[in-house]
Protein backbone atom coordinates (compact mmCIF):
# COMPACT_ATOMS: atom_id res chain seq x y z
CA UNK A 1 0.00 0.00 0.00
CA UNK A 2 1.29 3.29 -1.04
CA UNK A 3 1.98 6.05 1.88
CA UNK A 4 -0.59 8.30 0.92
CA UNK A 5 -2.69 5.29 0.37
CA UNK A 6 -2.35 4.20 4.07
CA UNK A 7 -2.54 7.78 5.48
CA UNK A 8 -6.23 8.04 4.05
CA UNK A 9 -7.20 4.69 5.15
CA UNK A 10 -5.73 5.55 8.99
CA UNK A 11 -7.65 9.16 8.57
CA UNK A 12 -10.64 7.63 7.95
CA UNK A 13 -10.68 5.27 10.81
CA UNK A 14 -10.65 1.75 8.06
CA UNK A 15 -8.54 -1.27 8.86
CA UNK A 16 -5.46 -0.87 6.27
CA UNK A 17 -5.31 -4.58 6.54
CA UNK A 18 -9.14 -4.83 5.43
CA UNK A 19 -7.62 -4.10 1.74
CA UNK A 20 -5.15 -3.71 -0.16
CA UNK A 21 -4.94 -0.46 -2.99
CA UNK A 22 -4.69 -1.23 -6.66
CA UNK A 23 -3.89 1.41 -9.48
CA UNK A 24 -5.55 1.76 -13.19
CA UNK A 25 -5.76 5.21 -15.62
CA UNK A 26 -8.43 6.17 -13.19
CA UNK A 27 -6.58 6.40 -9.72
CA UNK A 28 -6.54 4.08 -6.81
CA UNK A 29 -8.92 1.56 -6.00
CA UNK A 30 -9.48 -0.48 -2.59
CA UNK A 31 -9.06 -4.11 -3.56
CA UNK A 32 -9.75 -6.76 -0.74
CA UNK A 33 -6.58 -8.31 0.15
CA UNK A 34 -6.88 -11.90 -1.06
CA UNK A 35 -8.29 -11.14 -4.57
CA UNK A 36 -6.45 -11.51 -7.61
CA UNK A 37 -8.67 -9.11 -9.66
CA UNK A 38 -7.13 -5.57 -9.75
CA UNK A 39 -8.42 -2.14 -9.94
CA UNK A 40 -10.63 -2.45 -13.23
CA UNK A 41 -13.02 -5.42 -11.43
CA UNK A 42 -13.27 -3.72 -8.32
CA UNK A 43 -14.48 -0.63 -10.11
CA UNK A 44 -17.42 -2.58 -12.21
CA UNK A 45 -17.94 -4.53 -9.11
CA UNK A 46 -18.42 -1.45 -7.38
CA UNK A 47 -20.18 0.15 -10.21
CA UNK A 48 -22.87 -2.54 -11.15
CA UNK A 49 -24.76 -3.80 -8.64
CA UNK A 50 -27.54 -5.17 -10.88
CA UNK A 51 -28.80 -8.41 -9.69
CA UNK A 52 -27.50 -11.50 -9.21
CA UNK A 53 -26.29 -12.95 -12.58
CA UNK A 54 -22.61 -13.66 -12.39
CA UNK A 55 -20.69 -13.68 -16.01
CA UNK A 56 -21.41 -17.34 -16.88
CA UNK A 57 -18.46 -19.69 -15.74
CA UNK A 58 -17.86 -20.89 -19.02
CA UNK A 59 -17.10 -17.24 -20.21
CA UNK A 60 -14.71 -17.26 -17.95
CA UNK A 61 -13.04 -20.52 -19.20
CA UNK A 62 -13.18 -19.43 -22.90
CA UNK A 63 -11.46 -15.84 -22.19
CA UNK A 64 -8.74 -17.88 -20.35
CA UNK A 65 -8.29 -19.78 -23.06
CA UNK A 66 -8.37 -17.06 -25.19
CA UNK A 67 -5.38 -15.44 -23.07
CA UNK A 68 -3.37 -18.23 -23.30
CA UNK A 69 -3.58 -18.78 -27.13
CA UNK A 70 -2.77 -15.27 -27.48
CA UNK A 71 0.29 -15.47 -25.35
CA UNK A 72 0.91 -18.35 -27.60
CA UNK A 73 0.82 -17.11 -30.30
CA UNK A 74 2.22 -12.87 -29.44
CA UNK A 75 5.29 -15.39 -27.88
CA UNK A 76 5.60 -17.01 -31.90
CA UNK A 77 5.13 -13.88 -33.46
CA UNK A 78 8.27 -12.43 -31.66
CA UNK A 79 6.12 -10.20 -29.79
CA UNK A 80 6.00 -11.12 -25.95
CA UNK A 81 9.23 -13.27 -24.46
CA UNK A 82 8.69 -16.40 -24.04
CA UNK A 83 8.64 -16.39 -19.79
CA UNK A 84 6.15 -14.06 -19.95
CA UNK A 85 4.29 -16.03 -22.30
CA UNK A 86 4.67 -19.29 -19.78
CA UNK A 87 3.59 -17.05 -17.10
CA UNK A 88 0.65 -16.53 -18.78
CA UNK A 89 -0.10 -19.90 -19.88
CA UNK A 90 0.48 -21.39 -16.14
CA UNK A 91 -2.43 -19.00 -14.74
CA UNK A 92 -4.69 -19.39 -17.40
CA UNK A 93 -4.48 -23.15 -16.99
CA UNK A 94 -5.21 -22.61 -13.21
CA UNK A 95 -8.31 -20.53 -13.58
CA UNK A 96 -9.00 -23.39 -16.07
CA UNK A 97 -8.65 -26.07 -13.60
CA UNK A 98 -11.10 -24.09 -11.57
CA UNK A 99 -8.94 -22.53 -9.10
CA UNK A 100 -9.40 -19.21 -9.19
CA UNK A 101 -13.38 -19.03 -9.63
CA UNK A 102 -14.13 -16.78 -6.55
CA UNK A 103 -11.52 -14.41 -8.79
CA UNK A 104 -14.29 -13.49 -10.79
CA UNK A 105 -17.31 -11.56 -9.63
CA UNK A 106 -18.13 -9.33 -11.86
CA UNK A 107 -22.07 -9.35 -13.27
CA UNK A 108 -23.85 -9.97 -16.61
CA UNK A 109 -25.51 -6.27 -16.60
CA UNK A 110 -22.33 -4.64 -17.12
CA UNK A 111 -20.60 -2.89 -19.70
CA UNK A 112 -22.12 -4.19 -23.20
CA UNK A 113 -18.63 -5.08 -24.80
CA UNK A 114 -17.93 -7.17 -22.04
CA UNK A 115 -14.81 -5.03 -21.40
CA UNK A 116 -15.33 -5.08 -17.43
CA UNK A 117 -14.58 -9.40 -17.10
CA UNK A 118 -12.01 -9.09 -20.12
CA UNK A 119 -9.62 -7.21 -17.75
CA UNK A 120 -10.89 -9.13 -14.93
CA UNK A 121 -9.39 -11.85 -16.55
CA UNK A 122 -6.45 -9.78 -17.10
CA UNK A 123 -5.88 -8.86 -14.05
CA UNK A 124 -6.12 -12.27 -12.78
CA UNK A 125 -3.86 -13.77 -15.00
CA UNK A 126 -1.56 -11.02 -14.84
CA UNK A 127 -1.28 -11.20 -10.60
CA UNK A 128 -1.27 -14.81 -10.52
CA UNK A 129 1.58 -14.79 -13.23
CA UNK A 130 3.50 -12.58 -11.06
CA UNK A 131 2.96 -14.36 -7.68
CA UNK A 132 3.56 -17.94 -9.80
CA UNK A 133 7.33 -15.50 -10.87
CA UNK A 134 8.10 -13.97 -7.57
CA UNK A 135 8.69 -10.65 -9.40
CA UNK A 136 6.06 -8.09 -11.49
CA UNK A 137 6.57 -9.33 -14.92
CA UNK A 138 3.24 -8.85 -16.49
CA UNK A 139 0.84 -5.90 -16.99
CA UNK A 140 -2.80 -6.53 -17.27
CA UNK A 141 -2.71 -4.42 -20.61
CA UNK A 142 0.60 -4.37 -21.99
CA UNK A 143 1.43 -8.49 -21.79
CA UNK A 144 -2.09 -10.59 -20.96
CA UNK A 145 -4.16 -8.48 -23.47
CA UNK A 146 -1.29 -7.88 -25.86
CA UNK A 147 -2.39 -7.73 -29.61
CA UNK A 148 -6.14 -7.40 -28.22
CA UNK A 149 -9.20 -5.62 -27.31
CA UNK A 150 -12.07 -6.41 -25.26
CA UNK A 151 -14.04 -5.65 -28.69
CA UNK A 152 -12.48 -8.71 -30.25
CA UNK A 153 -11.75 -11.13 -27.15
CA UNK A 154 -15.34 -11.41 -25.59
CA UNK A 155 -16.80 -12.17 -29.22
CA UNK A 156 -14.01 -14.87 -29.44
CA UNK A 157 -14.47 -16.50 -26.03
CA UNK A 158 -18.98 -16.57 -26.63
CA UNK A 159 -18.16 -18.43 -29.57
CA UNK A 160 -15.53 -20.62 -27.74
CA UNK A 161 -17.90 -20.65 -24.86
CA UNK A 162 -20.97 -21.59 -27.26
CA UNK A 163 -18.97 -24.32 -28.97
CA UNK A 164 -17.84 -25.81 -26.21
CA UNK A 165 -20.72 -26.02 -24.58
CA UNK A 166 -22.91 -27.82 -27.80
CA UNK A 167 -20.42 -30.27 -28.38
CA UNK A 168 -19.19 -30.91 -25.14
CA UNK A 169 -22.84 -31.23 -23.05
CA UNK A 170 -25.81 -30.88 -25.30
CA UNK A 171 -24.65 -33.21 -28.03
CA UNK A 172 -23.94 -36.17 -25.71
CA UNK A 173 -27.35 -35.27 -24.13
CA UNK A 174 -29.26 -35.98 -27.16
CA UNK A 175 -27.51 -39.18 -28.21
CA UNK A 176 -28.35 -40.37 -24.86
CA UNK A 177 -32.06 -39.70 -25.41
CA UNK A 178 -31.74 -40.88 -28.92
CA UNK A 179 -30.09 -44.58 -27.57
CA UNK A 180 -32.95 -44.81 -24.82
CA UNK A 181 -35.62 -43.92 -27.96
CA UNK A 182 -33.83 -46.94 -29.84
CA UNK A 183 -34.09 -49.33 -26.96
CA UNK A 184 -37.75 -48.02 -26.52
CA UNK A 185 -38.45 -48.96 -29.96
CA UNK A 186 -37.00 -52.40 -29.67
CA UNK A 187 -38.75 -53.09 -26.60
CA UNK A 188 -42.23 -52.37 -28.11
CA UNK A 189 -41.70 -54.44 -31.40
CA UNK A 190 -45.30 -55.17 -32.53
CA UNK A 191 -47.39 -53.35 -30.47
CA UNK A 192 -49.97 -51.55 -32.47
CA UNK A 193 -51.97 -48.32 -31.18
CA UNK A 194 -54.76 -46.09 -31.83
CA UNK A 195 -52.53 -42.97 -33.22
CA UNK A 196 -54.28 -39.09 -32.67
CA UNK A 197 -54.35 -36.09 -35.03
CA UNK A 198 -56.04 -33.07 -33.07
CA UNK A 199 -56.32 -34.53 -29.58
CA UNK A 200 -58.87 -36.81 -31.93
CA UNK A 201 -59.07 -40.82 -32.58
CA UNK A 202 -57.32 -41.40 -35.96
CA UNK A 203 -55.94 -44.78 -37.58
CA UNK A 204 -53.73 -46.89 -36.07
CA UNK A 205 -50.18 -46.70 -35.72
CA UNK A 206 -47.44 -48.88 -34.28
CA UNK A 207 -45.71 -47.93 -30.57
CA UNK A 208 -42.14 -48.34 -32.16
CA UNK A 209 -43.56 -45.90 -34.93
CA UNK A 210 -44.77 -43.24 -32.49
CA UNK A 211 -41.25 -43.73 -30.35
CA UNK A 212 -39.47 -43.71 -33.74
CA UNK A 213 -40.77 -39.61 -34.25
CA UNK A 214 -39.33 -38.59 -31.00
CA UNK A 215 -36.40 -39.69 -31.99
CA UNK A 216 -36.37 -38.70 -35.46
CA UNK A 217 -37.15 -34.48 -33.39
CA UNK A 218 -34.41 -35.50 -31.68
CA UNK A 219 -32.06 -36.37 -34.69
CA UNK A 220 -33.01 -33.68 -36.71
CA UNK A 221 -32.05 -31.47 -34.20
CA UNK A 222 -28.87 -32.32 -33.46
CA UNK A 223 -28.13 -32.17 -37.56
CA UNK A 224 -29.52 -28.67 -37.24
CA UNK A 225 -27.19 -28.35 -34.06
CA UNK A 226 -24.00 -29.42 -35.79
CA UNK A 227 -24.70 -26.86 -38.93
CA UNK A 228 -24.83 -24.09 -36.56
CA UNK A 229 -21.42 -25.28 -35.38
CA UNK A 230 -19.82 -23.73 -38.45
CA UNK A 231 -20.30 -19.90 -37.87
CA UNK A 232 -19.17 -20.34 -33.97
CA UNK A 233 -15.56 -21.07 -35.46
CA UNK A 234 -14.72 -18.31 -37.12
CA UNK A 235 -13.53 -15.97 -34.74
CA UNK A 236 -12.89 -12.27 -34.31
CA UNK A 237 -10.14 -12.65 -32.31
CA UNK A 238 -7.21 -10.00 -34.50
CA UNK A 239 -9.49 -6.99 -35.24
CA UNK A 240 -8.85 -5.42 -31.85
CA UNK A 241 -10.80 -2.35 -31.62
CA UNK A 242 -12.69 -1.51 -34.32
CA UNK A 243 -11.61 -4.56 -36.62
CA UNK A 244 -8.33 -3.12 -38.20
CA UNK A 245 -6.01 -5.08 -36.03
CA UNK A 246 -4.58 -2.04 -35.11
CA UNK A 247 -1.93 -2.93 -32.57
CA UNK A 248 -2.22 -6.43 -33.67
CA UNK A 249 0.95 -7.69 -35.70
CA UNK A 250 0.22 -9.71 -38.80
CA UNK A 251 -1.47 -13.11 -38.91
CA UNK A 252 -1.73 -12.51 -35.32
CA UNK A 253 -5.87 -13.96 -35.54
CA UNK A 254 -4.98 -16.32 -37.87
CA UNK A 255 -2.03 -17.81 -35.16
CA UNK A 256 -3.99 -17.35 -32.15
CA UNK A 257 -7.09 -18.92 -33.80
CA UNK A 258 -4.56 -21.99 -34.68
CA UNK A 259 -3.95 -22.30 -30.69
CA UNK A 260 -7.46 -22.10 -29.71
CA UNK A 261 -8.05 -25.08 -31.99
CA UNK A 262 -5.03 -27.64 -30.69
CA UNK A 263 -6.71 -26.12 -27.16
CA UNK A 264 -9.79 -27.07 -27.58
CA UNK A 265 -9.87 -29.85 -30.50
CA UNK A 266 -12.45 -27.79 -32.11
CA UNK A 267 -11.56 -26.20 -35.90
CA UNK A 268 -11.48 -22.60 -35.23
CA UNK A 269 -9.99 -20.12 -37.59
CA UNK A 270 -9.68 -16.53 -37.95
CA UNK A 271 -12.84 -14.31 -39.29
CA UNK A 272 -11.86 -13.37 -42.97
CA UNK A 273 -14.15 -10.50 -41.97
CA UNK A 274 -13.23 -9.32 -38.69
CA UNK A 275 -15.56 -6.21 -39.19
CA UNK A 276 -18.15 -8.22 -39.50
CA UNK A 277 -17.13 -10.21 -36.53
CA UNK A 278 -17.14 -7.44 -33.74
CA UNK A 279 -20.42 -5.72 -34.84
CA UNK A 280 -22.80 -8.98 -35.64
CA UNK A 281 -23.94 -11.71 -33.47
CA UNK A 282 -26.09 -13.61 -36.62
CA UNK A 283 -23.76 -16.78 -35.43
CA UNK A 284 -24.65 -16.85 -31.98
CA UNK A 285 -28.47 -15.70 -33.12
CA UNK A 286 -28.65 -18.79 -36.09
CA UNK A 287 -26.81 -21.38 -33.46
CA UNK A 288 -29.76 -20.63 -30.52
CA UNK A 289 -32.15 -21.00 -32.91
CA UNK A 290 -31.06 -24.66 -33.48
CA UNK A 291 -31.54 -25.00 -29.60
CA UNK A 292 -34.85 -23.57 -29.86
CA UNK A 293 -35.70 -25.87 -32.15
CA UNK A 294 -34.63 -28.57 -30.08
CA UNK A 295 -36.46 -27.42 -26.94
CA UNK A 296 -39.44 -26.95 -29.49
CA UNK A 297 -39.04 -30.76 -30.19
CA UNK A 298 -38.41 -31.90 -26.47
CA UNK A 299 -41.95 -29.74 -25.60
CA UNK A 300 -43.80 -31.83 -27.88
CA UNK A 301 -42.30 -35.16 -26.64
CA UNK A 302 -42.46 -34.47 -22.68
CA UNK A 303 -46.24 -33.45 -23.93
CA UNK A 304 -46.94 -36.91 -25.68
CA UNK A 305 -45.27 -38.91 -22.84
CA UNK A 306 -47.55 -36.73 -20.18
CA UNK A 307 -50.62 -37.61 -22.36
CA UNK A 308 -49.96 -40.95 -22.83
CA UNK A 309 -49.15 -41.81 -18.93
CA UNK A 310 -52.09 -39.60 -18.43
CA UNK A 311 -54.65 -41.90 -15.78
CA UNK A 312 -53.67 -43.72 -13.88
CA UNK A 313 -57.75 -44.36 -14.64
CA UNK A 314 -59.43 -41.71 -16.45
CA UNK A 315 -56.88 -40.43 -18.75
CA UNK A 316 -55.38 -42.35 -21.88
CA UNK A 317 -53.06 -44.63 -19.48
CA UNK A 318 -50.87 -46.08 -22.22
CA UNK A 319 -47.80 -45.89 -21.07
CA UNK A 320 -46.52 -45.90 -17.93
CA UNK A 321 -43.66 -43.55 -16.68
CA UNK A 322 -41.44 -44.24 -13.10
CA UNK A 323 -42.92 -42.61 -10.21
CA UNK A 324 -40.43 -40.61 -8.58
CA UNK A 325 -41.55 -38.85 -5.80
CA UNK A 326 -45.36 -38.14 -4.09
CA UNK A 327 -47.40 -35.78 -6.31
CA UNK A 328 -49.42 -34.08 -3.62
CA UNK A 329 -49.33 -32.82 0.00
CA UNK A 330 -53.21 -33.84 -0.06
CA UNK A 331 -53.93 -36.62 -2.34
CA UNK A 332 -52.50 -39.75 -1.14
CA UNK A 333 -50.96 -41.95 -3.84
CA UNK A 334 -50.87 -39.21 -6.62
CA UNK A 335 -47.64 -39.45 -8.88
CA UNK A 336 -47.12 -36.64 -11.30
CA UNK A 337 -45.65 -36.31 -14.73
CA UNK A 338 -42.62 -34.39 -12.90
CA UNK A 339 -39.92 -34.47 -15.12
CA UNK A 340 -42.24 -33.69 -18.08
CA UNK A 341 -43.17 -30.55 -16.53
CA UNK A 342 -39.31 -29.99 -15.94
CA UNK A 343 -38.89 -30.37 -19.78
CA UNK A 344 -41.42 -27.99 -20.99
CA UNK A 345 -40.70 -24.99 -18.09
CA UNK A 346 -37.09 -24.94 -19.41
CA UNK A 347 -38.37 -25.31 -23.04
CA UNK A 348 -40.30 -22.11 -22.10
CA UNK A 349 -37.21 -20.15 -20.69
CA UNK A 350 -35.48 -21.41 -23.98
CA UNK A 351 -37.84 -19.50 -26.03
CA UNK A 352 -37.59 -16.75 -24.15
CA UNK A 353 -33.99 -16.41 -24.00
CA UNK A 354 -34.27 -16.76 -28.19
CA UNK A 355 -36.73 -13.53 -28.01
CA UNK A 356 -33.80 -11.62 -26.10
CA UNK A 357 -31.10 -13.03 -28.06
CA UNK A 358 -32.32 -11.75 -31.42
CA UNK A 359 -33.47 -8.08 -29.99
CA UNK A 360 -29.21 -8.13 -28.21
CA UNK A 361 -28.02 -9.16 -31.58
CA UNK A 362 -30.44 -6.65 -33.74
CA UNK A 363 -28.37 -3.59 -31.70
CA UNK A 364 -24.97 -3.51 -33.42
CA UNK A 365 -24.36 0.12 -33.94
CA UNK A 366 -21.53 1.01 -36.39
CA UNK A 367 -18.52 -0.79 -35.29
CA UNK A 368 -20.14 -2.97 -32.26
CA UNK A 369 -22.43 -5.04 -30.29
CA UNK A 370 -22.98 -3.70 -27.21
CA UNK A 371 -25.16 -6.38 -26.00
CA UNK A 372 -22.87 -9.23 -25.79
CA UNK A 373 -22.91 -10.12 -21.85
CA UNK A 374 -26.71 -10.85 -22.32
CA UNK A 375 -26.36 -13.07 -25.33
CA UNK A 376 -23.59 -14.96 -23.94
CA UNK A 377 -25.55 -15.06 -20.66
CA UNK A 378 -29.09 -16.26 -22.47
CA UNK A 379 -27.13 -18.59 -25.25
CA UNK A 380 -25.06 -19.94 -22.56
CA UNK A 381 -28.14 -20.46 -19.89
CA UNK A 382 -30.14 -22.49 -22.67
CA UNK A 383 -27.64 -24.69 -23.51
CA UNK A 384 -26.84 -26.02 -20.16
CA UNK A 385 -30.70 -26.01 -18.72
CA UNK A 386 -31.87 -28.23 -21.71
CA UNK A 387 -28.71 -30.49 -21.75
CA UNK A 388 -29.69 -30.85 -18.06
CA UNK A 389 -33.50 -31.39 -18.55
CA UNK A 390 -32.75 -34.05 -20.99
CA UNK A 391 -30.35 -35.98 -19.61
CA UNK A 392 -32.47 -36.08 -16.30
CA UNK A 393 -35.79 -36.99 -18.57
CA UNK A 394 -33.81 -39.80 -19.99
CA UNK A 395 -32.36 -40.93 -16.78
CA UNK A 396 -35.61 -40.61 -14.50
CA UNK A 397 -38.45 -40.83 -17.15
CA UNK A 398 -37.47 -42.11 -20.78
CA UNK A 399 -35.29 -45.40 -19.35
CA UNK A 400 -38.26 -46.43 -17.25
CA UNK A 401 -41.58 -46.25 -20.16
CA UNK A 402 -43.44 -48.63 -20.70
CA UNK A 403 -46.22 -49.68 -23.32
CA UNK A 404 -49.33 -50.53 -20.93
CA UNK A 405 -50.51 -53.13 -24.03
CA UNK A 406 -53.54 -54.23 -22.82
CA UNK A 407 -55.05 -50.56 -22.64
CA UNK A 408 -53.36 -49.64 -25.90
CA UNK A 409 -55.21 -52.74 -27.63
CA UNK A 410 -58.45 -51.75 -25.69
CA UNK A 411 -58.53 -48.27 -26.92
CA UNK A 412 -57.43 -49.58 -30.37
CA UNK A 413 -60.38 -52.05 -31.28
CA UNK A 414 -62.87 -49.00 -29.42
CA UNK A 415 -61.51 -46.50 -31.90
CA UNK A 416 -64.25 -45.69 -34.16
CA UNK A 417 -61.49 -44.20 -36.75
CA UNK A 418 -60.76 -47.99 -37.74
CA UNK A 419 -63.58 -47.55 -40.50
CA UNK A 420 -60.82 -46.03 -42.56
CA UNK A 421 -59.76 -49.74 -43.53
CA UNK A 422 -63.55 -50.22 -45.08
CA UNK A 423 -62.86 -47.38 -47.19
CA UNK A 424 -61.48 -49.13 -50.52
CA UNK A 425 -64.35 -51.91 -49.74
CA UNK A 426 -67.67 -49.16 -49.73
CA UNK A 427 -66.54 -45.94 -50.35
CA UNK A 428 -65.92 -42.94 -47.68
CA UNK A 429 -69.03 -41.61 -47.59
CA UNK A 430 -70.49 -44.87 -46.62
CA UNK A 431 -67.50 -45.65 -43.88
CA UNK A 432 -68.97 -42.44 -42.35
CA UNK A 433 -72.01 -43.46 -42.17
CA UNK A 434 -70.77 -46.71 -40.47
CA UNK A 435 -68.95 -44.61 -37.76
CA UNK A 436 -71.81 -42.12 -37.09
CA UNK A 437 -74.12 -45.15 -36.33
CA UNK A 438 -71.70 -47.09 -34.34
CA UNK A 439 -70.76 -43.82 -32.10
CA UNK A 440 -74.76 -42.96 -32.23
CA UNK A 441 -75.69 -46.38 -31.11
CA UNK A 442 -72.86 -47.69 -28.64
CA UNK A 443 -72.83 -51.02 -30.95
CA UNK A 444 -69.25 -52.01 -32.78
CA UNK A 445 -68.35 -51.02 -36.35
CA UNK A 446 -69.06 -54.60 -37.77
CA UNK A 447 -72.26 -54.46 -36.18
CA UNK A 448 -72.78 -51.04 -37.73
CA UNK A 449 -71.84 -52.44 -41.29
CA UNK A 450 -73.62 -55.36 -41.55
CA UNK A 451 -76.66 -53.63 -40.07
CA UNK A 452 -76.14 -50.91 -43.41
CA UNK A 453 -76.26 -53.89 -45.62
CA UNK A 454 -72.54 -52.70 -46.87
CA UNK A 455 -70.56 -55.87 -46.00
CA UNK A 456 -71.36 -59.29 -44.95
CA UNK A 457 -69.87 -60.37 -41.05
CA UNK A 458 -67.60 -63.05 -43.71
CA UNK A 459 -66.60 -59.91 -46.08
CA UNK A 460 -65.99 -57.53 -43.01
CA UNK A 461 -63.76 -59.54 -40.87
CA UNK A 462 -61.76 -60.20 -43.92
CA UNK A 463 -60.77 -56.63 -44.31
CA UNK A 464 -61.06 -55.21 -41.06
CA UNK A 465 -57.76 -56.27 -39.47
CA UNK A 466 -56.65 -53.27 -37.00
CA UNK A 467 -52.61 -54.93 -36.40
CA UNK A 468 -52.30 -55.08 -40.15
CA UNK A 469 -53.37 -51.13 -40.74
CA UNK A 470 -50.15 -50.15 -40.13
Amino acid sequence: MGEDAGAAARDAGVDAAAFRVERDSMGEMRVPPGALWGAQTERSHENFPIGTERMPVEVVRALALVKKAAARANCALGQLDATDAGLICAAADEVLAGDHDEDFPLLVWQTGSGTQSNMNMNEVLANRGNQIAGARRLHPNDTVNMSQSSNDTFPTAMHVAAARALTGRLLPAIDGLVATFRDLEAASAGVVKSGRTHLQDAVPISFSQEVSGWRGLLESSRDQLEASLDPLMRLALGGTAVGTGLNAPEGFGDAAAAELALLTGLPFVGDPNKFRALTGKDSLVFSHGAVKGLAANMMKIANDVRWLASGPRLGLGEISIPANEPGSSIMPGKVNPTQCEAVTMVAAQVMGNDCAIGIAASQGNFELNVFMPVIAYDYLQSVRLLADAIRSFDERCASGIVANRARMRHNLHDSLMLVTCLNPCIGYDNAARVAKKAFAEGTSLRAACVSLGLLTPERFDEVFKPEEMV
